[in-house]
């Protein structure tokens, strides 16, 4: 009997990793309401072999791979069509239009004042005058735009110039080289161990080195 439940337990639970893996990389605040039923009934669907023992586990296995192939088409339907994409995620809706609120708008989404001066309040806004449209997004997140007045000031309004500055490349992790990185930036292993080698380190004692665009190498041993 503790056998069986393990043995459920663990197949169970590498089926709903696949299946979550194949419904790909959203955050729970990006899951369109469809999304959101489904991770639901998966949810309930796995606990049922893990609990019940004795229905055959294949009662729920199947549905599972059922759910888990109709996200994977409804998400590629999505993808190709705007009217899926509508039905199952929604649209995007104005809720501030130069600086006024579209309450019919508002109405539709059932989305309360208090809702917007929370979200607003989270962005560091405090006066709904400095917004000049906002959007409620199928997520549930808003997304503002300030007016141009009330805008941080870039380098750009100032007339200054600047470099570019992308991400780090990350050449060790965790101790491990990261070869495939290396190569991106037409560097080797030898390269990477002589700089090291000016910390007193190899690979296996860092946890983590990066090279910036800039050239300059980051090094955090364990």
């Amino acid at each position: 009997m503790l056998l069986e439940q393990i043995y459920r337990t663990v197949f169970v639970y590498f089926l709903v990793l696949v299946i979550i893996r194949m419904m790909g990389k959203r955050e729970i605040g990006q899951l369109s309401p469809f999304d959101f039923v489904v991770a639901i009934i998966i949810a309930e669907l796995a606990a049922m072999p893990m609990e019940i023992t004795d229905i055959p586990i294949w009662h729920s296995v199947l549905p599972l791979m059922i759910l888990g192939l109709l996200e994977v088409v409804m998400s590629y339907a999505t993808l190709f069509s705007r009217t899926i994409r509508g039905i199952v995620c929604g649209y995007p809706q104005v809720i501030i239009k130069n600086s006024r609120l579209q309450r019919d708008e508002m109405r539709k989404a059932r989305y309360n004042l208090d809702d917007l001066l929370g979200q607003l309040r989270e962005k560091g806004i405090v006066d709904v005058n400095d917004v000049e449209f906002a959007v409620l997004e199928t997520s549930g997140r808003l997304s503002v735009i300030l007016k141009s007045q009330h805008r941080p000031v870039t380098p750009a309004d100032l007339g200054i110039s600047t470099h570019y500055e992308g991400p780090p490349t990350v050449l060790v992790m965790d101790g491990s080289v990261i070869c495939k990185n290396l190569k991106e930036i037409n560097l080797d292993e030898n390269w990477l161990y002589e700089r090291l080698k000016e910390y007193g380190l190899n690979p296996q004692k860092v946890l983590l080195a990066t090279l910036g665009t800039d050239g300059r190498l980051f090094v955090n041993k364990k």
